[in-house]
This record gives structure tokens, sequence and C-alpha cells, in this order.
């Protein structure tokens, strides 16, 4: 099987990439079959929209993640390959077309993103809620795990996305506090914490996920990760930030796996439950194993 650079894209004007960031070419029957699905129910997974460097491993391994509410996200973060824009009107048919793909693929757990919805009333939480339950009706015995936007405090929103008792409810900080501005322009750090807590008190398996790589310190890392167990968070996913496009944010620097290792050490040490952390690591990856 053919190695390939995560981002096939022009590297001359970029940061080398170093021997670790390297995946395998997409192929297999699994792999086939994922895809077949995605066209077929006409949906949006965020391994393609995203340009997951993991694609290729969790499709030919039988999972995808499922990213609901169209692919057109309101807000203009500087590190996101989804486009942006005015997205155009939500399809009410989709949550059961997520439910039979999943009971399709037969897979033990799911994972369910979005794009932001900002101009929606509701962000988009009637369809968060359908998904998940027509996903249970479905599929009984598989988990779900839903990666939800920042609802700007509406709390009552947040209420009615995670009101179908998903296993795991996850709301990625993305970067360290000092770079909220630079890499977040349309989210506030205390505002996001606020939410995750607010799962937590709701009773939820709470989980959240930062990228390195953007200039962040050690002391920046260790900072957030005191925060969020502040907060209720019971799992940490980190991972190198790399840049999809020319116009967007640059790597400021190849984060080596020792200090990978090192942060998924202090982590548990600081209280988190489980900690997933390694170059390649995205917020859905390995999903499954925190349960």
């Amino acid at each position: 099987m053919l190695d390939l650079p995560v981002i096939s894209e022009d590297q001359n004007s970029r940061k080398r990439k170093p021997d670790w960031l390297r995946v395998k070419l997409p192929i297999g029957e699994k792999y086939k079959h994922v895809r077949s699905l995605v066209d077929n129910y006409n949906l949006h997974t965020i391994c393609q929209s995203g340009n997951c460097p993991n694609m290729g491993e969790c499709w030919g391994a039988g999972t995808a993640t499922f990213m609901i509410l169209g692919n057109v996200c309101t807000r203009s973060c500087s590190f996101c390959a989804v486009k942006t824009g005015r997205p155009p009107e939500y399809d009410q048919d989709e949550p059961q077309r997520v439910a039979e793909a999943i009971r399709l693929m037969e897979v033990k757990h799911a994972v369910i993103t979005s794009v932001n919805r900002d101009e929606l009333k509701d962000r988009g939480a009637e369809i968060w809620y359908q998904t998940v339950v027509l996903t249970k009706k479905e599929s009984p015995n598989t988990t779900i795990e839903t990666l939800i936007p920042d609802v700007k405090a509406n709390w009552d929103a947040l209420e009615r996305m995670i009101e179908g008792r998903q296993e795991v409810v996850s709301h990625n900080m993305e970067t360290v506090q000092r770079l909220y501005r630079k890499v977040r322009p349309q989210a506030k750090y205390a505002r996001s914490l606020e939410q995750i807590q607010r799962t937590k008190a709701a009773g939820m398996r709470t989980k959240s996920g930062i990228m390195v790589g953007l200039g962040e310190t050690k002391a920046d890392v260790y900072e957030i990760m005191d925060d969020l167990v502040e907060h209720g968070c019971d799992v940490l996913t980190i991972g190198q930030y790399l840049q999809p496009t020319k116009m967007h944010i640059e790597v400021d620097e190849f984060i080596h796996p020792d200090i990978f290792a090192e942060y998924k050490e202090i982590g548990l040490e600081k209280g988190f439950d489980f900690v997933e952390s390694g170059p390649l690591v995205r917020s859905s990856y390995h999903a499954e194993r925190h349960l």
C-alpha cells in the first residue's frame, strides 16, 4: 500500500511535513462500501468536507463521521476546510437518511457532527434531536457521539440537542485561550467552556478537542486542560493542526510525537478520564475507545 502526504496540495510555500505525518492511500472493499453509502444517501461527512487525514483508515474500517445540516457553515474559522457562507434550506429528511446509513454500516459507535447554523433560531437543534432519536430506533445497539457546535448561549437549543440522550456529547475548544481571536474569531472561549459545563450538568459524558502547532506554548495547553477539567470535561483529544489550503492559517510548528505523549500523560494526571493525543488524532478518531 502506497504512502502519500496528508494534504496532497503543492507544498512549496509551506513547512515540510515530517515523516510521522504520512497516511496510507484509501483502498479496499470496506472503503468502497462506505463511500457508496455516503454517495447513494446523499450524505455529508466531515471526513470529506474537513480533509481529514484518517479518512482512508476509518472508512476502511467501516466507519465515518456524518455531518448534518448541510455542508456550508455560517462561521469562517481560520483553520477549517468546510465551506462558509449562507447555507441553503436544510433537508428535513436528513435524519432518517443518516439513521438508515448507520444501520447499513453496522457500526458499534456512530459519530455525528454538523456545521454552525447561526441563522437558525434553534441552531438546528430539532434536526439534531431527530437524528439521534431515529438512529437509536434504527440501530438500538449502536452508541452515539455527537460533536455539536457553539450554540451562542442559546441554552434551550443545547438542551434539545442532547435530549435524545446520546452516550457522548462533544464540543471542541479547538485552540488555547490566547489564540482564540486568531483561530476562532466568531467564538468565545468562556462561552464554549460554559457549554461543556452545562452539558455535564445535564448528566452527559462530555468531550472536547484542541489542535496544536498553531503557536501555543506548553503553558497554554496546560491552562486549557485545567479549564476543561474544572468545567466537567471527561475526554480530551489533541492533534496536529494541518493547513488545508493556502487561504487558511499557516502551521507554526509540527509537534513531535514525544510531546503528544507528554500531553496525554499530563492530561490524565490532571483528571481527564481519557486522553487521545497524537499527530493524526482528530475529534472522532478511535472515538469508540473511551466507551
